[in-house]
């Protein structure tokens, strides 16, 4: 299995993922909303920050909508890989950023695509599923006026950003912080117990003398 087939987000998860916010929003959970909201802040405290300072190319603040999107990255990948999602850092964000602008450097078309085609040709390999949902939500949004196509410009970036840091640290490929502790899938070997090699020994006299 490829890195990119072992950290691929399935379309099940992401769909899955878009069903239960839209649950939360029709039915006015407020409390588990705040819960998510409050998880998100403890675990992923550079996102949120990272996401803060998107702005439209006037200037006005768009951070609110890549705060939303940037929940909606998270959660995917969290439902895609339960207890296994690490926690950002700056330098995670800061080399996924220049990879992300480096790929849309060289995107054909540029500026004259459509604010949801703008997308890093490596990126939308990497995570199709996910990139194909931002494209098709980022869309909508713009034609039903939930954000107007300013914000949209200015959010892709980020969006984009976040779905490569997560990518990335999951294969290994950046650093991000464990969330969660090692498990052990073997029981540990006691000082006095037999030697794991089978030479009948105590671990302690033998490979745990090393």
């Amino acid at each position: 299995m490829s890195d990119n087939e072992s950290t691929m987000v399935s379309a099940e998860a992401v769909t899955g993922t878009i069903d239960h916010f839209t649950g939360l929003d029709q039915a006015g959970d407020r409390r588990t909303m705040n819960e998510l909201a409050r998880r998100l802040g403890k675990d992923q405290p550079a996102l949120l920050q990272f996401a803060a300072g998107t702005k439209g190319a006037d200037g006005a603040p768009a951070s609110e909508a890549a705060v939303f999107y940037g929940t909606l990255v998270w959660a995917m990948f969290d439902r895609a890989f339960p207890r296994t999602v690490p926690r950002l850092l700056p330098e995670t964000l800061t080399a996924a950023a220049a990879l992300i602008d480096e790929e849309l450097g060289r995107l054909a078309g540029g500026e004259e695509l459509a604010i949801h085609e703008r997308v890093a040709p490596g990126l939308k390999e990497r995570q199709p599923h996910i990139v194909a949902k931002l494209q098709e939500l980022v869309e909508e949004d713009v034609r039903e006026s939930a954000i107007t196509a300013e914000v949209a410009a200015a959010l892709m970036r980020p969006t984009q950003v976040f779905v490569e840091a997560f990518d990335a640290a999951l294969a290994g490929r950046l650093p991000a912080q464990s969330l969660h502790p090692v498990v052990r899938t073997e029981p540990k070997i006691g000082r006095n117990d037999p030697c794991h090699c089978g030479s009948g020994t105590k671990f302690k006299r033998c490979h745990g003398a090393a």
